[in-house]
């Protein structure tokens, strides 16, 4: 079950060991995990993931696997998130079958279109703003894109790409259900403290 909005989402980073912050983030109100880590080995993912569902159940956060349906199943995650380039929805919603979540990335209103046709429970929109955490090769969409999508698409929007205390109160006045982020807490001194004030800015703008 998609989390009630306005939610946060933390994507981990490629640090070796991405355990440390996703404790932190739980505990600092984040309700919606995703285990991203395009470098490491299956197992690695497998294990990361077993320990990061226990912890997102201690805090009645949702966990999300990215691109992995494999691993998803395997540590039994809440679901996954998939990406233009990943296993065709279709397939991936037969494999994981009708109670799991499956969020699907979308950059264009035809795209998200398309992920609600497909089955998504939730469109991953993006990228909002400049980011330095992903290799981007086209411009930043802007937040008057997303309320675009949500007059399209009737799922929830994870707005994504960029977002920060500086502009995650617009985000969510802009249409997203929540917002996904990285580096704003990644690289913050103290993850725990940044996603209490991130929460504190998407609530306060209700």
């Amino acid at each position: 079950m998609i989390p009630s909005a306005p939610f946060l989402c933390y994507v981990t980073d490629e640090s070796p060991s991405p355990l440390d912050s996703v404790r932190a983030v739980l505990e600092g109100g984040a309700s919606m995990i995703q285990l991203r880590h395009k470098s490491a080995s299956g197992g690695q993912l497998y294990l990361w993931a077993t320990e990061m569902q226990a912890l997102c159940r201690g805090h009645n956060a949702v966990f999300i696997v990215n691109d992995r349906v494999d691993i998803a199943l395997a540590a039994d995650a809440d679901g996954v998130h998939l990406g233009q380039e990943d296993l065709p929805a279709g397939e991936a919603r037969k494999l994981l079958g009708t109670k799991k979540i499956m969020g699907i990335s979308a950059s264009t209103v035809e795209e998200a279109l398309q992920a609600e046709k497909d089955g998504a429970d939730y469109v991953g929109f993006g990228h909002i703003f400049e980011t330095s955490s992903k290799e981007k090769h086209s411009r930043p969409l802007g937040p008057e894109a997303i309320a675009a999508v949500k007059a399209a698409v009737g799922i929830p929007i994870i707005a994504i790409g960029g977002i920060n205390m500086h502009n995650a109160a617009l985000t969510i006045a802009s249409g997203a259900s929540g917002i996904a982020v990285i580096a704003a807490i990644s690289r913050a001194a103290e993850p725990e403290r940044a996603a209490r004030e991130l929460l504190n800015l998407m609530q306060n703008d209700q």
